[in-house]
C-alpha cells in the first residue's frame, strides 16, 4: 500500500534540519541546493514506493562508484554533460551569444599544460601504433577573417582508445598539445588516427547502462579547446564520420557540424611515410568583452606541471 507522507510535519521539519535551515551557519546555497536534492528524492522514494532494499542497494552503488572513481562516467552517461550544453546554448540565444562552431562535451580526460608551439605540432611519440593522421584547420572570426595567435589546445585517444596520464603504458603528454595559430589563422598538427572507447567493462557505469538497455562506448573523436583574449572560449570536439558509434554515443557528444569526413592521402607529405588520413576543422570564434567568457569554466582537472 502506497502511503503519502512528504507534506507531513515531521517530514517537512526533517527537511529543514538536514539542510541546515533551522541554522544560522553555514552556505545559503549549498543549503538551497540540498533541500531541493533531498525533497526530490524523498518525493521520488514516496511516488516511487522505493523500498529500503532497493535504497540501500543504490547507497551501496554509490560507494563503489566513489571506489573506482566513475562518477565522471556516470555523468555523460546519464545526459548530464549533454544537459548542461543545452542549457548553455540557450543562455547564449537569450544572450545574443549564439553562432560561431558549436560547443559539445569536454569529457573527463583533459589535462593541464601540454606542450605549445607555433603554427604546427606533432602529437604522438613516435612510439604510438596506429594510422597517420594530419590534422589542420583555420581558426576564423564571425567575419570570416583569420585569427591569429589563438590557442588550440587539442586532445584524443591512442589506436586502443587509452588517454595518456590515465593510461600509464604512455608516454606524458603523449597526444595532448597545443598550437598557436599563425598569421592566417592556421594550426596543423600530425598524430595518428583515435579509436573510441568504452566504459570499463566489469565497471559501476556499463551496470547502469546495461540495465537502461544501452552500451557504453563512444566514437572515434578529438577534442578541442579554442581560445585567445577578446573572444569566448569554445569547448568542443570532433568525430570522424563513419565510425558505428559517431551517431550512437553513450555520451550523448555528437553534433552534426562537428562530424567531419576524413581523406586518405598517400602522398608521402607531413613526415607520412605510408598512407595517412588528412582531416581539416575550420573553427568559428566569436569576439566578445566579457572577460568571464574567455576562460573554460572551473572544475577539477587532471594537472601535470
Amino acid at each position: 500500500m502506497t502511503v503519502k507522507t512528504i507534506q507531513t510535519e515531521a517530514v517537512q521539519t526533517l527537511l529543514k534540519k538536514v539542510a541546515g535551515l533551522d541554522k544560522d551557519q553555514g552556505n545559503p546555497r549549498m543549503k538551497e541546493i540540498v533541500y531541493r536534492l533531498v525533497s526530490d528524492l524523498y518525493k521520488m522514494i514516496e511516488d516511487l514506493d522505493i523500498t529500503p532494499d532497493e535504497f540501500w542497494e543504490g547507497v551501496h552503488y554509490l560507494n563503489d562508484l566513489g571506489t573506482t572513481k566513475e562518477a565522471v562516467l556516470l555523468a555523460p552517461g546519464l545526459g548530464f554533460d549533454h544537459f548542461l550544453d543545452i542549457r548553455e546554448d540557450a543562455k547564449d540565444e537569450a544572450a545574443g551569444l549564439a553562432g560561431g562552431t558549436p560547443r559539445t562535451i569536454e569529457g573527463p580526460l583533459y589535462v593541464e599544460n601540454a606542450p605549445i608551439s607555433e603554427g604546427e605540432t606533432r602529437m604522438d611519440d613516435g612510439q604510438s601504433p596506429g594510422q597517420g593522421m594530419w590534422l589542420h584547420g583555420k581558426v576564423l572570426d564571425e567575419e570570416g577573417n583569420p585569427v591569429a595567435g589563438a590557442v588550440v589546445d587539442l586532445w584524443h585517444a591512442d589506436s586502443k582508445g587509452g588517454y595518456s596520464y590515465f593510461d600509464p603504458t604512455q608516454s606524458e603528454f603523449n597526444l595532448r598539445r597545443r598550437v598557436i595559430t599563425d598569421a592566417d589563422g592556421c594550426y596543423r598538427a600530425r598524430s595518428i588516427v583515435p579509436n573510441g572507447y568504452g566504459v570499463p567493462p566489469e565497471g559501476n557505469t556499463i551496470k547502469v547502462l546495461q540495465s537502461l538497455g544501452r552500451h557504453g562506448n563512444r566514437p572515434a573523436h578529438i577534442h578541442y579547446f579554442v581560445s585567445k583574449p577578446g573572444y569566448k572560449h569554445l569547448t568542443t570536439q570532433i568525430n570522424l564520420a563513419g565510425d558505428a558509434y559517431t551517431y550512437d554515443d553513450f555520451a550523448f557528444a555528437t553534433r552534426d557540424e562537428l562530424v567531419v569526413e576524413s581523406t586518405s592521402k598517400n602522398d608521402k607529405a607531413h613526415g607520412f611515410d605510408s598512407e595517412y588520413l588528412e582531416v581539416e576543422f575550420n573553427i568559428e570564434i566569436l569576439k566578445t568583452d566579457n572577460a568571464e567568457l574567455e576562460d573554460k569554466h572551473a572544475r577539477a582537472r587532471a594537472s601535470v606541471a
